[in-house]
């Protein structure tokens, strides 16, 4: 499985993916963990209006992509992350990727 995510992006190394992996499972977490907190200043009871779980969906995609990013940093692994980022984005906006010769 992870010669296969290496190849699929490229990597030079096991121990790459393995950090690359690391960085999405840091990366997840971080956002579980502050959404409470986030949350709780808008709600004390716990319950949340429809409109701001939807809101909430929204807005935390941009958030979860520059933490990706600050982790990918701290990792070594930025320029990987950001070339991530960019083909995520141009997916999202229907631009095809640029071919590479």
């Amino acid at each position: 499985m992870l010669e296969r995510l290496k190849a699929r992006w490229k990597l030079k190394n096991i121990g790459q993916v393995v950090v690359v992996l690391l960085v999405f499972a840091l990366t997840g977490t971080t956002v579980l963990l502050i959404k409470k907190p986030i949350m709780s200043l808008f709600a004390t009871d716990g319950d949340y209006p429809v409109w701001f779980s939807i809101l909430y969906y929204i807005l935390i995609l941009p958030v979860y992509n520059v933490i990706l990013l600050i982790y990918g940093f701290i990792f070594g692994q930025f320029s990987f992350f950001w070339e991530f980022e960019k083909r995520f984005f141009n997916r999202m906006i229907g631009k095809k990727a640029k071919e590479v010769a």
